[in-house]
């Protein structure tokens, strides 16, 4: 028995649930409002974050120590390359968009537009929304950097440093929040993740409150 507490637009959630998903593996999920601080939650993981992961008897948590752990427990298909030197790029990449994209990016859209909301924070600040709307186009160059010389973000083969990019920028897709116009480069190698059998389940999310905008589950835009 597999189940996964996460909140829908969680970039780090929909890592795990695209790990999940490429490895075919079932599972359920448990909304999860961890801003309330549910006992229960807080027992769960005491850092009072989503996603946790269950898995029988076993309760991880933290989104990329959890995909490394499906990775060394359910191997294929890999999301990690065999090589040192590729694994590290890998993780690089993972670091880059879990931390640097999600501070630069995320966090001043989507938290701003979205969390803010939800968990009755408040509204949403101007200049922290201008912030990662000016940071977003420096990252969709960094991305098309990279898709110039590799056929996938860290090489030759699909990886979990895809799987962390197209978590964050699906999440901002579904405010609107990628101009997929700005690098065709960047859309073509989204276009190929979203229509992967593993990206379905993010397309049919839905927030109350915040509907999708109609090319979010389009897979031509």
């Amino acid at each position: 028995m597999i189940r996964l507490y996460h909140v829908p637009l969680s970039p780090f959630c929909r890592k795990v649930r695209l790990s999940l998903a490429e490895k075919k593996l079932e599972v359920e999920l448990v909304e999860e409002r961890y801003w309330e601080r549910d006992p229960e939650f807080i027992r769960r993981n005491p850092a009072g974050k989503v996603p946790v992961l269950k898995i029988n008897d076993l309760t991880l948590s933290e989104s990329t120590p959890t995909c490394e752990y499906l990775e060394e427990r359910y191997p294929d298909p890999p999301l990690l390359p065999k090589s040192d030197a590729d694994r590290h790029e890998v993780r690089r990449l993972v670091s880059w968009f879990d931390d640097k994209f999600h501070s630069e990016v995320t966090s001043n859209l989507l938290y701003e537009r979205v969390n803010k909301k939800i968990t009755k924070e408040g509204y949403p600040d101007s200049k922290n929304v201008k912030a990662g709307a000016k940071a977003i186009k420096f990252h969709l160059e960094y991305i098309g950097f990279l898709l110039d010389e590799r056929r996938w973000l860290a090489g030759s083969e699909l990886s979990l440093a895809d799987f962390a990019a197209a978590a964050h920028l699906s999440s901002l897709d579904y405010i609107s929040d990628v101009d997929w116009n700005l690098n065709t480069t960047v859309r073509d190698w989204y276009a190929k993740i979203k229509s992967r059998p593993a990206f379905r389940p993010l397309l049919a999310d839905a927030v109350p409150g915040f509907p999708p905008p109609a090319h979010y589950a389009d897979l031509d835009f």
